[in-house]
């Protein structure tokens, strides 16, 4: 299961990935915002890195204007490895060398197709493991530095 969430920012580019999670059959649970009113992306990230750290989704994407706010917030919540992916390159790279287990996308910078084609080649990607390991874990140590 994917979790998906974005701000104000971001929801119009979040109904258009949910709608084609739906058309790959993709289940996702949709964490808000469900209008264009105002709300605060830390909110937003939290909620959906909650999903992904209790177990019940395994990766998740968030959306706000640029991807950039949510994914400051995502990566303050231990064990989240956020990515901030403008093309499909980044997004494989993001899961099999990073293991991130969420990406930020930007409402007003990616438009709704390649949002798509970003959010499939995360999807499909998996962790490499190997030499990739150490380094994930050398990120991970850094959150019991603080």
């Amino acid at each position: 299961m994917l979790a998906i969430g974005s701000d104000h920012g971001g929801f119009a580019l979040k109904e258009e990935i949910k709608q084609f999670l739906d058309s790959e059959g993709i289940a996702y649970k949709d964490c808000g915002t469900y209008d264009e009113q105002s709300v605060d992306y830390p909110d937003i990230a939290q909620t959906v890195c909650a999903e992904v750290l209790s177990g019940n989704c395994e990766k998740a994407v968030l959306v706000c204007g640029t991807g950039i706010g949510i994914g400051i917030a995502a990566n303050k919540i231990n064990g989240i490895r956020a990515a901030l992916c403008c093309d499909t390159f980044s997004a494989k790279m993001a899961a099999a060398h990073n293991n991130a287990n969420v990406i930020t996308l930007g409402g007003r910078v990616t438009g709704p197709e390649l949002a798509k084609e970003i959010v499939s080649a995360f999807l499909s990607s998996e962790f490499l493991g190997g030499r990739h390991v150490i380094r994930v874990d050398k990120i991970m140590a850094l959150e019991k530095q603080n």
